[in-house]
């Protein structure tokens, strides 16, 4: 009996899985928009030739490619994106043998395009913010869920791989 209560707890307890509450792509848009709004009172460009417009939408399909992939990686193991829904498995293959976070470092690759594209600075930098905040709201509250639920597994993998690259 005590057991089945345990399990019973642990589920409803995993039910929110992180309990991160803002979007983190939310996160990144707003900072882009607060880029924006500063680029146009405040331009400081960069001076780039017309090349660095061209790898910066090379930068921005890269990071689309990017979070397409991860997403189809978590539907075939059927575990959440979202970081407010629980977690059924801990990803440490393909690219996430390299990065902890590798979709909020696709999304950090988004604004460095933009960046290039319209050549802000902006807009370049925008990301730094954003990655700081993502970090605060999203991904400490993800690790200690993860830590929590798979314990030494999660230690394992966290050891062994960076947060961001």
């Amino acid at each position: 009996m005590r057991e089945s209560m345990d399990e019973e707890k642990v589920d409803k307890s995993d039910r929110k899985g992180a309990a991160v509450k803002f979007p983190p792509p939310v996160i990144f848009l707003i900072s882009m928009a607060l880029a924006f709004g500063l680029h146009t009172v405040f331009p400081i460009n960069m001076g780039l030739p017309i090349v660095a417009q061209y790898l910066g939408g090379l930068i921005i399909l890269s990071a689309l490619v990017l979070v397409f992939y991860i997403s189809q990686i978590f539907s075939r193991l059927k575990t959440s994106i979202e970081p407010w829904k629980p977690t059924t498995a801990i990803i440490s293959t393909g690219i996430y043998a390299y990065s902890r976070n590798p979709i909020y470092v696709a999304f950090c690759l988004v604004p460095v395009g933009l960046g290039l594209i319209m050549n802000s600075v902006w807009l370049l930098l925008s990301f730094l913010p954003a990655a700081f905040l993502v970090y605060v709201i999203a991904i400490k509250k993800e690790e200690f869920y993860l830590e929590e639920k798979f314990g030494e597994e999660y230690l394992a993998y966290k050891a062994r791989v960076r947060r961001w690259l």
